[in-house]
């Protein structure tokens, strides 16, 4: 087995805002294992909220080389368990091999991986498109580029995001849910969550700090409206920590490790009454296509990334109006395009 890593540039389609971030250009790395005729191929982007870059996730996962190369993928669950000790302080490094490693399982086995996993992909809920934080003109604007039956809608501006939803709201009919990424006080969101239930927003994700558990907890018990943890579920052990403090999980495959611990944190989530979300982080088609082998798993979607971008490297997963199209390809069904894998 080889070990090939692509670094690209992710280049988005609109500058992408939050209430902690903005970006043009998303940095992206690619891992590639290539076995004989099969390539399995894995994908974590980096982000500065959580000091992640491109160099240190190739540094990494370099000085893994030797033990990656060698190991004979005969458990991707396996395997996972095998690298995470060396990976421990870079889970983005790991969810980009953990992915790479079940793609290349599912090539092997000539399956998809959701149904080498006994999922049903009509079973899987429709994934909302985000509309990232700006000026209202400007987020109608966007939202008018894609019709779609459910927006998520960026906020972070206390004083103007009732107004900025109530605007979006008076042009379409479409399902609402909103992330505030850590943007809001406890009364702000308490308050704002009347306000949003009238508008048909269906849940809030993370309004308050991640460190703020005592005004989650506030929340949790005053909110007219579901809250959704993100910043404050990041890891395993973070799903138990939530029951009582959130209504729900949204994972993201980057910050947890990958598929491997993902799924064994949707199904603590599900023993502990919680709803579950899992996310992206603006991911081409590669990483996109991995999330999406967890579609029947989840309540909520949030796999718009690679719909985010103008210059999508790779191929794999499609959108219908919201409804998720698997690639006829094995594995995750991710392939990627001949003129980044001959950079090499």
């Amino acid at each position: 087995m080889q070990l090939f890593l692509h670094r690209v540039d992710l280049r988005l389609r609109h500058t992408f805002t939050i209430a902690h971030d903005s970006r043009d250009i998303q940095p992206s790395l690619i891992v590639e294992l290539r076995d004989g005729a099969y390539s399995g191929y894995g994908e974590a982007t980096a982000t500065r909220y959580y000091g992640i870059t491109i160099d240190g996730m190739v540094a990494a996962l370099e000085a893994m080389r030797n033990r990656i190369e060698t190991d004979r993928l005969a458990d991707p669950e396996q395997f996972w368990a095998d690298m995470q000790p060396e990976l421990a302080t870079n889970p983005f490094a790991l969810c980009a091999l953990d992915q790479a490693a079940w793609d290349l399982w599912g090539k092997r086995a000539g399956q998809p991986l959701h149904q080498l996993w006994h999922l049903d992909p009509a079973r899987g809920p429709l994934t909302n498109y985000t509309i990232g934080l700006d000026t209202p003109a400007q987020m109608v604007r966007k939202m008018k580029e894609r019709p779609w039956p459910l927006y998520k809608i960026k906020l972070g501006r206390p004083e103007t995001d009732l107004e900025t939803v109530r605007l979006l709201r008076s042009y379409t009919n479409a399902r609402f849910r909103v992330d505030a990424n850590c943007g809001w006080t406890v009364q702000d969101a308490i308050e704002k969550s009347r306000g949003l239930a009238d508008l048909d927003v269906e849940f809030i994700e993370q309004p308050l700090p991640a460190s703020d558990w005592e005004g989650a907890r506030r929340l949790y018990e005053q909110s007219v409206l579901p809250i959704i943890a993100d910043e404050s579920c990041i890891v395993e052990e973070d799903v138990d920590r939530c029951a009582g403090y959130f209504h729900g999980v949204n994972i993201k495959l980057t910050k947890c490790g990958g598929l491997t611990p993902a799924r064994r944190m949707i199904t603590r989530a599900r023993q502990l009454g919680l709803r579950v979300m899992v996310g992206c982080m603006t991911e081409s088609s590669v990483g996109i296509s991995a999330i999406a082998q967890l579609l029947p798993l989840l309540d909520y979607a949030d796999l718009d990334g690679s719909m985010l971008i103008a210059d999508d490297p790779a191929a794999g997963v499609t959108f219908d109006y919201g409804r998720v199209v698997y690639a006829s390809a094995n594995g995750t069904g991710a392939t990627l395009r001949p003129d980044v894998t001959n950079r090499e």
